[in-house]
């Protein structure tokens, strides 16, 4: 597992794995922080999983056993890492502000699709949108479109 981690991560040559900020990379990285949102409150509802899927898969362009794939991925790399500033610094080195925004917005759909916010998500998310370098305002727009969008899909 040491040696797939450091493949995905820059280490060793291998095709597809190379670049030590390649897309596959990326895509772990940025499913990782969806997974750790979700995980924060302790429960992993099916509603935030079947989110996450849909997300990774509309965001990379991906099908249901490549998404599978990056959750398995990104859930071997969670337990590896020290921090979602790993995370996050792969996503600011590819996104732009747009992107980042997208991701936040994405973010907050994660926390309200179960319909319960906990205290642990909103730190987990300010943590985030710091990393990424957001403003609080961005967060909090992010967080009004998300809650809109959600009211008019009920």
């Amino acid at each position: 597992m040491k040696d797939l981690l450091k493949m995905i991560f820059g280490g060793e040559e291998e095709e597809n794995y190379s670049a030590p900020n390649n897309e596959k990379q990326f895509q772990i990285a940025t499913c990782a922080l969806f997974l750790e949102l979700a995980y924060a409150d302790d429960e992993f509802a099916s509603e935030e999983k079947d989110l996450i899927i849909n997300v990774m898969k509309k965001t990379f362009n991906l099908n249901d056993d490549e998404v599978n794939e990056l959750i398995k991925l990104a859930e071997e790399q969670i337990n590896n890492s020290v921090s979602i500033y790993e995370f996050t610094n792969i996503i600011n080195e590819k996104f732009d502000s747009d992107q980042k925004y997208a991701i936040v917005e994405n973010l907050w759909r994660l926390i309200f699709v179960d319909k319960k916010f906990h205290a642990y998500e909103d730190y987990f998310i300010h943590k985030i949108v710091n990393n990424l370098h957001l403003s609080h305002k961005d967060m909090i727009a992010a967080k009004m479109k998300a809650k809109e969008q959600l009211k008019m899909d009920n």
